[in-house]
């Protein structure tokens, strides 16, 4: 396990002076301020070399963090963003819900990335006995929920939510319900899962073919031999790697070492002070490090909001300032919005101000990062939101209620455009004149610095500002 920092790479010369802007001394979260893909993963990328651990705290892989090293994309979903880098230790924490299996979750990772040259060992990441399984009959009963949709009886279904599919909220709702849930550390154990499975598929059996009955589909129902053969082999696979990772981080801290922990989905997904209901099963802000690692946030000294310079969203739910025209085409293209995980095209539309602003207080963040800069290159004209209006009232704070947030107007504050060829500057002050004028804008408006601007996906284009 890691106790001191790995020597920083030449390669990653550029993020030392983003990281000595960015950060004081202590632990560090990186979240997301909007609907999520605001570029997180290349945040942590670009700090890990100042951390001994990585550590993810909440959801599954319904979450996408892209990262890009050199002429090579990483698109992982359950792994750490920093799991490219040497000598560190990447931590799955207890608030994740991991699918272990080799077909579509972390060990279909795992391989891929063993496929590429990077080996994922117990040297390399460590997994919480306390983080919940997404269980095979977990996605078979989001797929039952969409059948329903199709049937025409979304009235009784999830679906308009707009999940991915993945059961990662089935997942956390039995983690709520406890008697039909399993632990990682449980996989290690096959009597007591066997008397665990048991019963739970008696449950999930009737439900789901209540469900398929219902949608008038087919369900063939689960074998408890079967599924338990499955966890046998995610077991062996994983062993190494599952443990107390609690106290692999306490360890950590207690050797004067550092923490990031990296937040999956982003601020306004978070399932109690997100866009309720059209949010994440989990804690996607800030507030969940603590709680989703098991590590005291007394050392927390860090938060970093990432935004992107314009808003996107997946799924449904409220977007005030979506775009259907030309112009959100033209952001949809140039800024390659299509779901890391899902590959669904993304809402897009005017950077929402009011809602960063709300989503930065709700994290309590020390310093920002801007990403997605260049996307808005070429456009005559740019659009903020500073407020909405709702019934004849002007709404200069973020509403709790998502349904008034769906019925608002944005209220815009508008700046020039600037020139295309924003990707190509090397330091902010290359910047057009423009482009600066509008990350001030954002500045002064959410009241925090932002201390990094991103143009550009690769390490060598987040610029320290």
């Amino acid at each position: 396990m890691p106790t001191t920092a790995p020597t920083a790479t030449p390669a990653l010369d550029h993020a030392a002076e983003a990281a000595e802007r960015l950060l004081s001394p202590g632990h560090a979260a990186i979240v997301g301020l909007q609907w999520g893909d605001e570029g997180k993963g290349q945040t942590v990328d670009l700090l890990t070399p100042h951390f001994q651990a990585i550590a993810r705290f909440n959801g599954g892989n319904n979450a996408g963090h892209s990262v890009h090293v050199g002429s090579e994309k990483f698109a992982l979903h359950l792994l750490p963003s920093g799991i490219t880098h040497p000598g560190v230790l990447c931590v799955i924490g207890n608030g994740v819900v991991v699918d272990p299996s080799p077909e579509t979750g972390l060990l279909k990772e795992i391989q891929t990335l063993a496929d590429r040259g990077i080996t994922v060992d117990a040297d390399k990441l460590q997994i919480s006995n306390r983080a919940h399984v997404v269980m095979p009959y977990h996605r078979v009963e989001d797929g039952l929920y969409e059948a329903l949709a199709k049937a025409g009886k979304s009235e009784i279904t999830a679906g308009a939510i707009g999940t991915t599919g993945r059961g990662i909220g089935r997942a956390y709702a039995d983690k709520a319900h406890r008697s039909t849930a399993i632990r990682m550390g449980d996989l290690l154990v096959p009597d007591r899962l066997h008397d665990q499975l048991r019963p739970i598929l008696q449950i999930k059996n009737a439900l789901l073919q209540a469900l398929a009955d219902l949608a008038g589909v087919d369900y063939t129902p689960f074998e408890l031999d079967t599924l338990l053969a499955k966890a046998a082999d995610w077991a062996d696979a994983l062993r190494p790697m599952i443990g107390d990772t609690t106290a692999a981080l306490t360890d950590i801290e207690l050797n004067k070492g550092r923490v990031l922990f990296e937040g999956a989905n982003a601020a306004l997904l978070d399932v109690d002070h997100g866009t309720y209901p059209y949010v994440t099963s989990s804690t996607t802000s800030a507030l969940g490090a603590a709680t989703g690692t098991g590590l005291a946030p007394r050392h927390l000294h860090n938060v970093l909001g990432v935004a992107k310079a314009y808003t996107s969203r997946v799924g449904g739910g409220p977007h005030p300032t979506e775009l259907l025209d030309d112009t959100g085409e033209h952001i949809r293209t140039t800024g390659n919005e299509f779901g890391t995980t899902t590959g669904r095209p993304r809402r897009v539309g005017w950077l929402d101000l009011t809602a960063v602003k709300y989503s930065a207080q709700l994290n309590g963040c020390t310093a920002l990062v801007l990403t997605g800069l260049s996307v808005l290159a070429g456009l005559p004209e740019l659009k903020l939101a500073v407020a909405y209006e709702h019934d004849g009232q002007r709404l200069d704070t973020f509403p709790a209620d998502a349904f008034v947030l769906e019925q608002a107007t944005p209220i815009y504050q508008t700046l020039p455009g600037f020139p295309t060829g924003t990707g190509d500057a090397t330091t902010f002050a290359d910047l057009p004149d423009a482009a600066k004028a509008y990350v001030q804008a954002v500045e002064d408006f959410v009241g925090i610095p932002i201390k990094l601007v991103c143009v550009g996906p690769k390490r060598s284009q987040a610029l320290p500002r």
